[in-house]
């Protein structure tokens, strides 16, 4: 089974790794531009690091980001030097394709991005690699221009984002929302759904690749009352302690995510969406067995909440029930109905040690 991502030198890499074969094809060295094989033992002499993501063959991901502050030479135009994260490498290996390990690489690029404070990212990409363009488009990369390599040029900047949707912003929050919330969430479930939410005391199951390493998530749920979450707006995840003693402390906040879509699959007896419908819109996105999304489907009142995870507190920062009672942020009826102001939504990410500013750019 394959794991999480993490940090390696490039010196821990195999180049002999076929997965690289592609990259030295690509990039074999111009006059214009550094071969991948020189690059990549350059970096290595270096002690620099990257992200791969490993399995039983190999190689199913890797990363590579830079900081740097230098002019962008495109054939019709240049681009003044600034301070920008530029993604060197970003590929998933064929295999993955249609997992959602391409969602979840840009996605850690880009959080890695909001906390630099750097203003734009940008990474190049030859136009026969239509299934990255494509998640760049979807993650609100807009081209920019080709340099002289021929690449085209996607870019990002903090002060043109695109809230038009929750991906084309993420991992930005709109500063224009009105309200957020709560959804809860039992914490056997919670650790496989929301990976990189670590508690400091939890013994999380390990991970199924599909859920854990896309950010776009499904919740299915059986509210008593509708839902009052709209899309764009940002809501809190809730990791509900199952256990006997101390659910006023261990249960607690870890993560935020934005709403996408509110969907009702079964409304007081009557399904609103077929079976087949009711699969194919939960995917690879939740963490139930197919004969748990069965048994789900024949409920009541059924509804699928559809988040892209934009964010999480990490080990030591989570905010627990006691705190938000003591704070005026644990409203008189069930926490799903509460209704917290842009404020108290600010007050709780300082409480997570957010740096408010980097989340929500005004």
């Amino acid at each position: 089974m394959a794991g999480k991502f993490e940090l390696r030198t490039f010196s821990e890499i195999d180049l002999n790794d076929k997965f690289f074969d592609e990259l030295k094809n690509d990039y074999p060295g111009t006059a214009e531009s550094t071969g991948f094989v020189e690059w990549f033992n350059k970096k290595s002499a270096d002690g620099k690091t990257a992200l791969v993501f490993n399995d039983d063959e190999g190689l199913g991901a890797f990363v590579c980001i830079k900081t740097e502050n230098e002019i962008i030479k495109l054939k019709d135009k240049e681009l003044p030097s600034i301070p920008r994260i530029k993604i060197s490498t970003l590929r998933i290996a064929e295999r993955y394709r249609g997992q959602r390990l391409g969602e979840g690489s840009i996605g850690l690029v880009l959080w890695k991005w909001q906390k630099s404070m750097c203003e734009e990212i940008y990474v190049t990409v030859f136009e026969k690699h239509t299934d990255l363009i494509t998640q760049l488009d979807k993650f609100g990369f807009v081209p920019v221009g080709k340099n002289n390599n021929n690449e085209c040029v996607y870019m990002r900047s903090r002060s043109n984002i695109d809230y038009s949707n929750p991906y084309k912003a993420f991992p930005f929050i709109n500063p224009n929302f009105e309200k957020s919330g709560y959804l809860i969430i039992d914490d056997n479930f919670h650790d496989i759904l929301f990976p990189y939410s670590e508690l400091k005391y939890s013994n999380s199951i390990k991970s199924v690749l599909d859920v854990s390493n896309g950010i776009s998530k499904i919740y299915l749920g059986s509210p008593s009352s509708t839902y009052h979450y709209n899309q764009g707006e940002p809501i809190f995840i809730y990791r509900k302690f199952t256990g006997e003693i101390g659910k006023r402390y261990k249960s607690c906040l870890t993560t935020y995510c934005v709403v996408k879509k509110i969907t009702y699959i079964n409304k007081y007896g009557k399904h609103l969406l077929s079976y087949n419908d009711y699969l194919k819109l939960v995917g690879n996105k939740s963490v139930y067995t197919t004969t748990q999304l069965e048994d789900l489907y024949k409920r009541n009142v059924l509804v699928a909440v559809e988040l892209v995870y934009y964010g999480y507190f990490g080990q030591g920062n989570n905010v627990n029930m006691d705190w938000l009672s003591n704070n005026g942020c644990w409203g008189s009826g069930y926490p799903t109905e509460t209704r917290l102001s842009t404020e108290q939504f600010k007050l709780i990410l300082r409480k997570g040690n957010i740096d408010v500013h980097s989340v929500i750019v005004d």
